[in-house]
């Protein structure tokens, strides 16, 4: 008998064994595996930057029973830097969580299944603020978007779920349904419409920075999730900035330009070249019907689609994952000094790699002054006042500059390869009228800081009013400089000595028959030598403003007109310091009276164009 019972026992052990591994070839253990395929490249100075999807395919598991409830489960993300996608209401997010790529093509028969949104209309939030999903007991349909009324029955078979903000890193999607796909199905989960503040990484050196995503998923089913740790992103610096000649040309211009205050500029002009680093580094703002899950648009907005409802207490669908501009380069100009005007091309002077570009108008920082990129500026703003340029186009506007003489010039990307490495250039034209009298324009340095923009590197979180994308940025060049004008002159020997005496001359020549602007400014004397006895030489002195058309006439014994002191008793050289170009200097030396010697010859021009001892820019005198 107990031999009986024992044998009986076995072979209900054995009997049960062979059940459960039955049923495990039947039914084998849910489980999901992540996967982040190819990770785009991103830009370093993005605070905004849309990372890739990350892709859950599930299998295995037992399905939802027919006209059982789905069971509900948390999926929940984190990055290793700030998540930034817009908040259409907070904390509701723009991120998306779709289950069994809806929209995406099939192969026939198989239809593609439309997108429903969870809240939105045909499938209504029930009082948790889920959507219930029962089953049909094929788990190939649990998610086909059928619509239906709130339930019970929930016929509805919703497709997209909306995330909300659990964290500065971390998206979470609660009380999703999800059916376990048993041996016939592939459950997909597509996390998507995320974006990254990028700029928390920076570049790295040489290997690229990686941004990071972790999932879970838990609830009322265990969801084990292999490789839960996915990289989503390569961190890179994105732009490049620099100078060029108005010309153009193959080289930076790394040192400002110079313009002499006496001389007025109609047409100064240089550029501004914004270079990508990365193929896919300028983007347009794309369309707003973006919506195959997978695609790569390689445009600023991500996963979208106006048709998408508006949900109750959670914002507008329709706006997901749509870029509120596309890529925007900004130049920003401070320290120009008073009394010149600047102005920017509208468009592009040079373009490469397919890239188009149009000016907007936007805020100090770049930002729209209406939403989705649709403030372009349009006319031909100060007009053909450059036309001496070949090549160059007359459609530019003013820069608007504040007291401070800062202002801003912003262009949109409308075109671009995501298969190049391209630039765009623009104009910049200086203009001014020269009043030295006034001390206009300035002196100083203008700067340009070329950087992406919107510049916003405050806004680092994610905000429901911040735009998209967002960057922070810093490359200050110095543009160009407005230097005095000067003509420098050199006496190399004059004497008042051993009864000679000198008689000195400064001719302001501006005022000529060939339309010379008329200059005028103040000499300094500068002497270089001894007095009688060995005394020490006469300190510097400055001349009144010497007019265009006239001349300061001195002798060292006597001194002369504008102000000239006599230095009796000097003997040396001495050299003039004028604030006006085309200053001419003479000496002539003779014995008091001239009855027994006399010399007479011309002061040397110390600039270029003469010996170019100073740096300034001087007539060059020839025989």
């Amino acid at each position: 008998m107990v031999d009986l019972r024992k044998s009986l026992l076995l072979l209900i052990v054995v009997a049960a064994m062979a059940s459960v591994a039955n049923a495990q070839l039947i039914n084998p253990a849910l489980q999901c595996t992540a996967n982040a395929g190819v990770p785009p490249i991103v830009r370093a100075e993005g605070l905004a930057e849309q990372v890739g999807d990350l892709v859950l395919n599930c299998t295995g598991g037992t399905p939802t029973p027919a006209g059982g409830p789905v069971p509900q489960v948390n999926v929940q993300i984190f990055l290793n830097v700030n998540i930034t996608s817009r908040l259409l209401a907070d904390p509701w997010s723009e991120a998306l969580l779709l289950i069994d790529e809806p929209g995406a093509p099939r192969t026939p028969p198989n239809p593609t299944p439309p997108q429903l949104v969870c809240g939105g209309p045909g499938a209504p939030l029930d009082g948790s603020g889920t959507c219930p999903i029962v089953s049909t007991g094929n788990p190939a349909q649990t998610y086909d978007g059928t619509t239906g009324a709130l339930g019970p029955p929930y016929s509805a078979r919703p497709n997209i779920f909306q995330g909300r903000q659990a964290a500065a890193n971390s998206i979470v999607w609660l009380g999703v349904p999800f059916d376990p796909p048993g041996t016939t199905v592939t459950r997909i989960l597509r996390i998507t419409n995320i974006r990254a503040r990028a700029a928390e990484l920076g570049a790295g050196t040489l290997i690229p920075n990686q941004i990071i995503m972790w999932v879970s998923i838990s609830g009322a089913t265990s969801v084990p999730v292999n490789n839960p740790q996915q990289v989503v992103a390569f961190v890179r610096d994105g732009m490049s900035f620099s100078l060029r000649d108005w010309a153009g040309g193959s080289y930076d211009r790394p040192i400002e330009d110079t313009y002499q205050q006496c001389v007025s500029a109609n047409c100064g002009a240089f550029r501004l070249r914004f270079s990508e680093l990365f193929a896919t580094a300028f983007k347009t703002i794309g369309t707003a019907t973006q919506s195959v899950p997978g695609a790569i648009y390689n445009t600023e907005s991500m996963l979208t689609n106006s048709a998408w409802p508006p949900i109750s207490g959670r914002g507008n669908l329709a706006i997901a994952g749509r870029a509120t501009q596309g890529t925007r380069l900004m130049a920003r100009f401070t320290a120009v000094p008073a009394g010149v005007r600047l102005f920017v091309t509208i468009g592009p002077v040079a373009q490469t790699g397919g890239n188009a570009a149009a000016l907007v108008g936007t805020d100090s920082s770049g930002a729209d002054l209406a939403d989705f990129g649709t403030n372009f500026l349009t006319g031909t703003g100060a007009g053909s006042f450059c036309a001496s340029h070949p090549g160059w186009p007359v459609n530019v506007r003013e820069v608007a500059l504040d007291a401070a003489r800062s202002g801003v010039a912003v262009w949109e990307v409308t075109a671009a390869d995501a298969s190049q490495i391209g630039s765009l250039d623009f104009g910049v034209l200086i203009r001014y009228t020269a009043a030295t009298g006034a001390g206009l324009p300035a002196l100083g340095t203008a700067v340009v800081n070329g950087t992406y923009a919107p510049l916003l590197p405050g806004a680092t979180t994610a905000s429901a009013t911040a735009p998209v994308p967002r960057f922070v940025g810093d490359n200050p060049q110095n543009a160009f400089t407005i230097i005095r004008c000067e003509t420098n002159l050199l006496w190399p020997y004059v004497t008042n000595q051993a009864g000679f005496d000198t008689g000195m001359v400064i001719a302001n020549t501006s005022r000529d028959p060939y339309g010379t602007e008329a200059q005028e400014g103040p000499c300094t004397i500068y002497y270089y030598g001894a007095t009688t006895g060995g005394g020490a030489a006469p300190a510097p002195q400055t001349t009144g403003t010497i007019t265009a058309g006239t001349q300061a006439i001195w002798t060292l014994s006597s001194g002369g007109n504008y102000g000239i002191a006599a230095t009796p008793g000097f003997q040396g050289y001495v050299i003039a310091r004028c604030q006006f170009r085309f200053a001419h200097g003479y000496a002539f030396i003779s014995d008091v009276g001239a009855s027994k010697l006399a010399q007479g010859y011309l002061a040397l021009i110390l600039d270029f164009g003469g010996l170019n001892r100073t740096g300034q820019t001087a007539e060059a005198l020839n025989n």
